[in-house]
């Protein structure tokens, strides 16, 4: 029976007009798993602008997860890299402990004392001169963007308000309404115009296009930003050289350029940056994500004194950009990627689970059209017209059935990006789930799911260049 204090809820609802957790069954309210009443809840109270695998974490260590019940799920996906030394570290959270009973906040109209030293330790780690700390990936994105727009005004001589930045087609950059103005997923842009302008487009891996628009636009642009590795449109690498041409292109034309390391840097790649596989310096590097350990959202955007100083007090800020708690943290998520070698052991474990799923695409041609990757930064794509009427997303409903915590991206591609803490019995137990939802649910689904008239890539068109940028031909 219901709890009188849940009844209590339940009866306030009704009152008001309301139906108790929209949709939950008729069974009384007590006889719901946690889990369930939770997604429920969450339904009912917060704007619905994700669409999660229904399991809720509830407790979480390394690789694995477990949810209300006691369920062990293994995590991957790295909530899109931000767990990159795995949940809850304990050298993290100790640090975060620690400093969080000593001073949390002081806002930078004040000096605190831990983000001197996390401004230093990350300017002589990666090699810059300065720092500008922010909170959020998508907040160092658009730090990246005015830096780079103040630059081309005060170092470059761009004519006011000209200045453009060129991006990628098939980039993800966040969803302010800055990045999305330079967007090519039309679900981040419909009903949100009017964009803003300054931006040009460029198909990602294509040196030549690019020269073809600095030549073009050249007196005019300010930066270049690209993703070294697009993460969100299905951990697409570049052709071997691209990086290279693009240092020596943004050289010749005088053009910043500006590398998104948010989701493809501190270690996901096999290598410190993704841009190190080539060598390569940007003029601004955008960190996020793992520099918070999954503890606490920390930012940051680097750069030489040439370029930072631009930006003068008043021009830009954020309450809670440095703060002490964030640093502190900070510090202690790169120490772990530093002395747990996480860039060595992404590197490492990478090879091995792209190794185990090759081995599942020779046993399974008929649906996986490609498996790619660098360090622990991997997809799967499937071939969408074998699949139909099953999408991606119906793969990692059956993948959490046995365990296994993936995301889809655009219908067909699956990434898997476990914590780069993870053990090779680990990757075995989720290669092994991927191979048991294609050998025994897949062909279940495809006779109890019902086809439609569309396959669900029709969606993908974009609005911008009229191209199916993530469309399966197979």
């Amino acid at each position: 029976m219901a709890s009188r204090r849940q009844l209590q809820y339940l009866v306030s609802l009704v009152c008001r007009g309301m139906r108790p957790f929209s949709t939950v069954p008729e069974s009384s309210a007590s006889s719901f798993p946690a889990s369930e009443k939770l997604i429920y809840m969450e339904k009912d109270r917060s704007a619905h602008n994700y669409h999660p695998i229904p399991v809720v974490f509830s407790e979480a260590k390394g690789s694995s997860i477990w949810d209300p019940e006691g369920k062990r799920y293994l995590d991957f996906l790295s909530a899109y890299s931000a767990v990159n030394q795995g949940h809850c570290h304990p050298k993290i959270v100790k640090a975060f402990r620690e400093q969080a009973e000593k001073l949390t906040l002081s806002s930078r109209a004040f000096y605190n004392d831990k983000f001197p030293l996390f401004a230093e330790c990350l300017t002589q780690i990666f090699g810059y001169d300065m720092v500008l700390p922010m909170n959020t990936g998508a907040e160092g994105v658009e730090t990246a963007l005015k830096l780079a727009r103040k630059w081309g005004y005060k170092k470059k001589r761009i004519p006011k308000d000209e200045a453009i930045i060129v991006s990628c087609c098939g980039c993800f950059h966040g969803r302010t309404l800055g990045v999305i103005s330079m967007s090519c997923d039309n679900e981040a842009t419909r009903e949100f115009g009017p964009l803003l302008p300054g931006h040009l487009k460029v198909d990602f891996g294509d040196a030549v296009a690019l020269e073809k628009i600095f030549k073009e636009h050249g007196e005019q642009i300010a930066g270049f930003l690209f993703e070294p590795i697009q993460g969100e449109a299905g951990v697409i690498i570049p052709p071997d050289g691209y990086l290279k041409a693009v240092r020596d292109l943004c050289t010749k034309y005088n053009i910043l350029m500006i590398a998104d390391e948010i989701q493809s840097g501190l270690a996901r790649s096999g290598k410190l940056l993704a841009c190190d596989w080539e060598n390569v310096r940007p003029d601004l590097v955008i960190l996020g994500k793992a520099l918070g350990g999954g503890v606490i959202p920390v930012s940051a955007v680097l750069a030489d004194k040439e370029v930072m100083l631009c930006i003068q007090p008043g021009e830009h800020g954020s309450t809670f950009g440095g703060n002490p708690l964030a640093s502190a943290v900070a510090i202690a998520s790169l120490e772990v990627i530093k002395d747990e070698r996480l860039a060595e052991r992404s590197a490492k474990l990478g090879e091995e689970l792209r190794n185990q799923l090759i081995k599942i695409q020779e046993q399974f041609p008929q649906y996986i059209k490609n498996v790619r990757g660098r360090g622990l930064f991997t997809a799967v794509e499937l071939k969408g017209k074998a699949l139909l009427p099953v999408s991606a997303y119906d793969i990692c409903m059956k993948l959490k059935e046995r365990g296994v915590l993936a995301k889809p991206t655009h219908d067909t591609i699956i990434r898997l990006t476990p914590p780069l803490s993870i053990s090779l019995d680990e990757l075995k137990e989720g290669s092994k789930a991927f191979h048991d939802v294609l050998k025994i649910d897949l062909p279940q689904l495809k006779k109890e799911k019902p086809h439609t008239a569309s396959s669900p890539s029709d969606s993908n068109i974009c609005d911008r260049c009229g191209r199916n940028l993530y469309a399966s031909e197979d």
